[in-house]
């Protein structure tokens, strides 16, 4: 399919992060772009500002006249978020109208271009965005869809100022939820982790690890898949693809970090791949998670023939994904970090950094579980990793696109947890119960709407400190 006979565009679930970078795009090529989503956000607000005709009622009468006279010249992108009884999705199913999933239309955008794509369950987004911002830092002819709004760009859509037939290499974020991944067609590939996750898709490990091969087998024959040292052993040699592999992590034998240096706001690490290293390069988005997340983008870079001095001016000048290890605070003894973890290996990653950076100091967490199903599949490593803290406060459960759980409720986590402190707070409750405590480094953690309490706890560490220091 091309887009040619393609006026209008319009997107059910535009609020979306995977389905604004499309409108996104859309709207630079010059096409008519519209969409409905559940609530207003800030996201789509900015839609809005940047000319798109944003509604947010399931009805007929809010669909523009111009895409309901236009079947035959509009393409109805739409997220398998969207209920089964959407008025708008009935309305186009029934009336002749090109419907295709966000994966879909995705793999169109991309096909006619040097595709790299960025899997994983966890770090892709990270790792997706460092990629993108070494390319253009180089000057290289990039264009990014992204899973998270880069601090670099405010947007999680990354272009250049020429139309997309200029633009000859892509970076994609490949989403294994649903599958979308399958939709792509790489010349290069990153898989940053291949742990289970989105069981209620999948239903078992070995079934989302037979995703990743088919995932990995797409890579053209002429390819490059940079794979993270654990993650290729957890899929095993007979999902591996027969192109060239590379394998990175902090302890990998192949493309490594040596001399990690955890300083509060950075790490300093050297690169070494067998063939080169690129000494005390310095990483202002912390973690050794993000460590390894730089190994890959940087792997891909050399590839790309961009030097040592453009790599270090990249990787100097990143600054991240917003809910990416995201730092609000950091003064002594008043340090505040939001990060979007929300699986048992993302949280002890997250954690394990904070700990290292601020070695002395107490850690308080306030996780808010996402989905039900997650939360009951992955409970005992919940509990694990959060007992790095050294108190946890627990919101209820999000559930996001799930119904309730018969038995599965935040609580079952609490019990397990071995912190010196923990309890189970209302979000209604938070700010109270935080008033009445002395949090050194705060920690938020989580996938569900904590993230609009970010804003609201960030002033209140200021204030508080402003007021300690009258």
């Amino acid at each position: 399919m091309s887009f040619e006979s393609v006026h209008n565009v319009h997107f059910l679930g535009i609020g979306g992060i995977g389905m604004s970078a499309l409108a996104r795009w859309f709207r630079h090529e010059g096409f008519v772009v519209s969409g409905y989503d559940k609530t207003p956000s800030t996201l789509t607000d900015e839609l809005i500002t940047e000319g798109m005709q944003v509604t947010f009622e399931d009805s007929l009468d809010t669909i523009p006249n111009e895409v309901k006279e236009s079947p035959a010249s509009t393409l109805v992108v739409w997220t398998p978020a969207m209920p089964k009884d959407s008025v708008q999705l009935a309305y186009f199913r029934e009336n002749g109208f090109d419907l295709k999933k966000r994966s879909e239309v995705l793999g169109i955008v991309t096909k006619n271009f040097h595709t790299i794509a960025v899997a994983g369950t966890h770090g892709k987004t990270t790792t997706s965005s460092l990629i993108a911002h070494l390319l253009k830092v180089a000057g290289k002819p990039v264009a990014a869809f992204l899973g998270g709004i880069t601090q670099n760009y405010q947007s999680n859509l990354i272009l250049g100022e020429k139309k997309a037939k200029e633009q000859s290499l892509v970076v994609v974020e490949a989403d294994e939820f649903d599958r979308s991944f399958l939709r792509l067609h790489p010349n290069e590939a990153v898989v940053t982790s291949t742990d289970a996750d989105h069981l209620d898709i999948y239903g078992d490990e070995n079934t989302i690890l037979d995703g990743f091969g088919e995932f990995i087998k797409l890579i053209d024959k002429k390819g490059k898949l940079f794979i993270q040292f654990n993650a290729a052993e957890r899929l095993g040699q007979e999902r591996m693809p027969k192109v060239f592999t590379r394998k990175y992590g902090l302890r990998s034998e192949g493309i490594r970090a040596e001399n990690i240096q955890a300083r509060p706001g950075s790490f300093v690490f050297d690169y070494v791949d067998g063939q080169k290293v690129i000494p005390h390069l310095e990483l202002f988005i912390p973690g050794f998670h993000n460590v390894e997340n730089a190994l890959a983008a940087i792997a891909v870079a050399t590839e790309h023939q961009i030097s040592d001095d453009q790599i270090r001016k990249g990787l100097a000048s990143f600054r991240g994904v917003k809910r990416r290890f995201e730092i609000h605070r950091n003064e002594k003894h008043s340090v505040y970090i939001d990060d979007y973890a929300h699986h048992p290996e993302e949280i002890r990653a997250c954690l394990s950094s904070v700990i290292a950076m601020y070695p002395m100091n107490k850690l308080t967490v306030i996780f808010q579980p996402h989905l039900y199903s997650r939360t009951r599949d992955f409970a005992e490593g919940f509990s694990e990793s959060l007992s790095l803290a050294d108190e946890v406060i627990l919101l209820d459960i999000y559930p996001a696109r799930e119904l309730p759980i018969e038995g599965v409720s935040s609580e079952m986590l609490l019990e397990k947890i071995q912190s010196k402190k923990k309890s189970l707070v209302s979000k209604a409750d938070l700010m109270d119960y935080l008033g009445k405590s002395n949090p050194e480094v705060l920690v938020t953690l989580g996938a569900g709407d904590i993230d609009r309490l970010v804003p609201g706890i960030a002033s209140w560490m200021n204030s508080r400190q402003k007021m300690n220091t009258v």
